[in-house]
């Protein structure tokens, strides 16, 4: 849901826009070089916005001292190879355009991320990527009152702008794939729902499919830990040294499988044949290591690009879908197998 905006009486593009009798979008082709406007408007709309005391706002002075356009982007960390990839197709992407990139990172607080925006605002940037659907309503509010074009990624969010997948119908997948194998024991390594919607949804996912044939998830079965690869690794000791161990283990990333993989090998577990174990991104690890991890996989590079593609849209006026679903896929592989005789 669009938040509210707050009476502020800061001049706003729509502002110059009615002084020119120009639309909004032009104003910002304008003002951000994003786009083609004859020289002779763009001074016209330049001094409308002098006039009015648009320029005084830091991001306009920043913007109108730049040649060089930039979106900026704000990513969880840089641990997980999938953001850092997604980073580099929308640098890649961006430049394409003649398009500058600015990347930050917020280690999923929300109070860091609206600090990065605000950065980010004021260095001038036309638009912004974030990661997720739920952020704090005055980040929201801040880049609507400063006209800054967004766009959610990894997710999907009703009625905004996103481009990413259902994460709790991926989960369930993973999920009815190990059901369809035969397992009804189920450890859980999920990350940390706290202030992370995709975390959220995944292990909700879960619960549903498990639900679904009759199975609860039990509150001794299921462990929340920080997408680290020793955290997965303390979260199967864990689960593992309970009289009734589980027969598969869900992973809510391929950091956390990798941990897992890795304290049964050091406990002689086989997997898959006494243990299943599946991740979540298909980091490209996934398939190098021994046995190759069953996952699911996220088009990492596309969801970076069609980030791009709708804010440069969005910038140059262009209609562009709010939504963009991108595919993913379950990646069958040898860490997973039916659960063995007793």
């Amino acid at each position: 849901m669009r938040p509210k905006r707050t009476p502020s009486g800061r001049v706003r593009v729509q502002d110059v826009a009615k002084a020119v009798g120009v639309s909004g979008a032009t104003v910002s082709r304008a003002l951000n070089r994003s786009g083609p406007v004859t020289p002779k408007l763009r001074r016209q709309i330049e001094e409308a916005a002098r006039k009015l005391g648009y320029v005084l706002n830091g991001r306009s002075r920043a913007v109108l001292s730049r040649e060089t356009p930039v979106i900026g982007a704000i990513i969880p960390h840089l641990e997980n190879t999938s953001f850092a990839a997604a980073a580099e197709a929308m640098q890649e992407r961006l430049a394409d355009s003649g398009y500058g990139f600015v990347l930050a990172s917020n280690g999923y607080s929300r109070e860091t991320e609206f600090a990065k925006v605000k950065a980010l605002v004021a260095h001038g940037v036309a638009g912004v990527i974030l990661v997720g659907g739920e952020h704090d309503t005055e980040t929201l509010n801040y880049l609507y009152d400063h006209s800054v074009p967004f766009v959610f990624t990894w997710t999907i969010t009703p009625g905004m702008p996103s481009v990413g997948f259902d994460n709790a119908e991926a989960a369930a997948r993973i999920a009815n794939h190990l059901l369809d194998l035969g397992h009804t024991r189920f450890g859980v390594i999920a990350g940390l729902t706290w202030d992370n919607d995709r975390a959220r949804s995944r292990l909700e996912g879960v619960r549903a499919a498990l639900a679904a044939r009759g199975l609860p998830l039990l509150d001794e079965a299921l462990i929340e830990r920080p997408y680290r690869i020793v955290e997965g690794q303390l979260a199967a000791r864990a689960l593992l040294s309970v009289k009734r161990k589980p027969t598969a283990i869900y992973c809510g990333n391929d950091l956390l499988a990798f941990g897992a993989l890795i304290e049964c090998n050091l406990q002689g577990i086989r997997v898959p044949q006494d243990l299943s174990i599946t991740g979540f991104d298909d980091l490209d690890f996934a398939s190098q290591i021994r046995p190759g991890l069953t996952t699911l996989h996220i088009p990492a590079k596309e969801i970076g690009e069609r980030a791009v593609d709708y804010l440069l849209a969005k910038i140059a006026g262009t209609p562009t879908p709010l939504i963009v679903e991108v595919p993913v896929g379950l990646m069958v592989r040898d860490t997973t197998a039916p659960p063995r005789r007793e």
